[in-house]
């Protein structure tokens, strides 16, 4: 078997990359073995301002022109919904927050995404004095149901081969790399934080931050918008919110915890007043960076191995972005943004 790619890893970096060599009539073939969970487990949610300091995401605004249309090609693909548009309002705790909203609002990269009229609290299970501020050019996609039915499409199309990648048996030759029965002239390695297994890449700085969130069934709460507080409330639907999220630096594990558990149930308590279900309990380690940017690019001696890795907890938003970064590095030889390009990290070996 022969393709243009092998791609390792079908979470969001993966599935980004295989949607542009869809769209640029190249052959790929997907491993994965169902080990990474952070793409699976994420909040979903795409949302270009930092609401702990009120500072914008970095390219927000080319992140989102590249990442809705992929969605839409992938909802219409596949005959699904994935893109839900929603507000997401951040909970002021006092005016000198409400009076760094204001003065933060015109600053470049933030304007297009911050309103600047406040949004009164109506909801009498929300604690909220001080006032809500609304980001604008928001939404949730539904990666859960985004993963599932395009494996299940790759798998129709016999493109995905669900077994855990043997690097010892990776033949690096010239011209590209063999595999069992596959040539390619390019891999792509798209982990998340299973790279760390990657003899190929393992060297470079990839933290790695558990997070574990809830789900939780309230009947009573009525919630339209995503709320940032302590922690964020997600509307799914069907009275279901989903809760999260903790930043766990140690636990590298997939496994749930009783103490995040409680951890978020304290916080959800602290702002809200009504009686609710947990429903559900996920954990998983997104793949961070110590610099907080991506990993992208060339192996320093392998050149037809590739690295798409280190969205941290922004993969929506930033996987298409550097997906497209990469495959226009690989195929039209264009420089990647510097900030993200792995050889950053090359005085590590």
């Amino acid at each position: 078997m022969e393709v243009d790619y092998i791609i390792v890893g079908c979470g969001l970096a993966g599935i980004s990359f295989a949607e542009i060599l869809k769209a640029n009539n190249k052959s790929f073939v997907v491993f994965d073995d169902n080990s990474q969970q952070s793409s699976i487990v994420a909040g979903g949610l795409y949302n270009p301002v930092t609401l702990k300091r009120f500072t914008p995401v970095w390219k927000s605004q080319e992140q989102l022109d590249l990442a809705l249309p992929v969605y839409q090609t992938i909802e219409k693909d596949l005959g699904i919904q994935l893109d839900y548009k929603i507000a997401v309002k951040r909970r002021f705790t006092s005016t000198e927050e409400q009076n760094e909203w204001f003065a933060r609002s015109d600053r470049p990269g933030l304007k297009p995404f911050i309103n600047t009229t406040l949004s009164e609290n109506n909801n009498p299970k929300i604690k909220a004095d001080f006032k809500l501020g609304e980001v604008l050019q928001t939404g949730r996609i539904d990666t859960k149901l985004l993963i599932e039915k395009y494996r299940q499409a790759l798998s129709n199309k016999k493109l995905i081969i669900t077994e855990q990648f043997k690097y010892d048996k990776l033949i690096i030759n010239a011209n590209g790399v063999d595999y069992k029965n596959i040539s390619a002239k390019h891999m792509v390695f798209a982990e998340g934080f299973g790279v760390k297994n990657n003899p190929f890449f393992n060297h470079l700085p990839l933290q790695g931050s558990k997070g574990q969130l809830l789900t939780i069934h309230a009947p009573d709460l009525k919630l339209d918008y995503v709320l940032k507080s302590s922690v964020f409330i997600i509307p799914l639907g069907n009275d279901l919110y989903r809760i999260g999220a903790t930043y766990e630096q140690n636990d590298k594990n997939n496994s749930i915890t009783q103490e995040a558990k409680q951890t978020l149930l304290d916080k959800l308590k602290t702002f809200t007043d009504f009686n609710f279900e947990v429903v559900n309990h996920v954990a998983g380690v997104r793949p961070t960076v110590k610099d907080r940017k991506p990993l992208v690019g060339q192996h320093h001696t392998h050149k037809n191995l590739h690295i798409l890795n280190g969205m941290g907890s922004r993969g929506v938003m930033i996987a298409p972005y550097i997906a497209n970064q990469l495959f226009n590095c690989i195929e039209n030889n264009t420089p990647l943004d510097i900030e993200i390009d792995c050889s950053r990290f090359n005085y590590l070996f």
